[in-house]
């Protein structure tokens, strides 16, 4: 067997794990295929007989890579934003990504994968980095270019980030997650009991101008009033019932429209005993880029 043929046998049994690193710091699978082929554009024109410990090499690689690409990506998406900064998000990609169309039907992973993609790339590589694949800090610095104690910070940022923050309890946020769990089932089903049940009487929801329809009001009060707007919509929302997750909005409890895995609306609650007493609903893409959002575990 030759030296080159002995090489690729060793990065073959690296390539899963570097695939697996990439996609978590990517979120897309054409980008983590291409990742992961300039790790070994890179393996291959380097003095492999000099590298200690190949499989951290390559996860060291590769990292470095997606970094590139996610500073890439931020600098395409803030001029884009800048051009046009009241187009509305696209709802589909414009290429097709399998992996990612799979994870609309797992609501945990998408809503990880949308709060990642709001992290910026140096907090993006060191959560995923040490909270997902056990990278240590020292390892995660020389990749990020700051000091280890520079790097725990930014995983720490960012895990915050990822869980909404704030200091509710456990038992606060389970109960929120039921009473959106069952708003949503409600919506979804065209219950118009069902949404009574979770909505305070005298709810009061906003919706800004690019959510709601033409000629609608912008404040509806009442919770009769708005279920029957609700179902009216319920059919269409059901179509895409796969792409809409429940999700802390700036900390607090929400739903997030996602079809494609792109953010089109996004329902942010107040709850208080049990009940939705207050819901606002953001289309407008300048504010979706600036919410917080985060994994509503619960």
């Amino acid at each position: 067997m030759s030296d080159k043929d002995w090489l690729a046998d060793r990065f073959e049994e690296n390539r899963g794990h570097l695939r697996a690193v990439a996609y978590r710091m990517l979120g897309s699978g054409t980008e983590a295929d291409d990742a992961v082929q300039e790790s070994w554009l890179r393996l291959s024109r380097s003095d492999a007989g000099e590298i200690e410990n190949l499989g951290g090499w390559l996860t060291t690689v590769v990292a470095r890579v997606c970094l590139d690409m996610l500073r890439s990506r931020t600098a395409r998406r803030e001029d884009a934003l800048e051009e046009n900064a009241t187009a509305a998000p696209p709802v589909h990609s414009s290429t097709r990504d399998p992996e990612r169309e799979a994870l609309l039907a797992d609501s945990v992973s998408l809503a990880m994968m949308l709060v990642l993609d709001r992290l910026e790339p140096a907090e993006r590589l060191a959560f995923v980095m040490h909270d997902m694949f056990d990278v240590p800090f020292e390892e995660i610095s020389r990749i990020v270019g700051r000091s280890p104690e520079a790097a725990r910070q930014l995983a720490s940022r960012a895990r915050r980030r990822v869980h909404g923050g704030g200091e509710v309890s456990v038992a606060a946020r389970s109960q929120q997650r039921r009473v959106v769990d069952a708003f949503l089932a409600a919506l979804q089903a065209g219950d118009f009991e069902g949404l009574l049940a979770v909505l305070d009487p005298d709810v009061v929801v906003r919706v800004d101008a690019v959510a709601a329809r033409a000629e609608a009001p912008k404040e509806v009060r009442g919770a009769a009033s708005w279920a029957r707007g609700a179902i009216a919509f319920s059919k269409a929302i059901s179509q895409r019932a796969g792409a809409t997750i429940p999700m802390l909005v700036d900390g607090l409890p929400g739903l997030v429209l996602a079809p494609g895995g792109q953010p089109q609306r996004v329902l942010r609650f107040t709850i208080e005993g049990g009940k939705i007493t207050q819901a606002e609903i953001i289309g407008d893409p300048a504010r979706l880029q600036q919410l917080e959002l985060g994994v509503f575990e619960g």
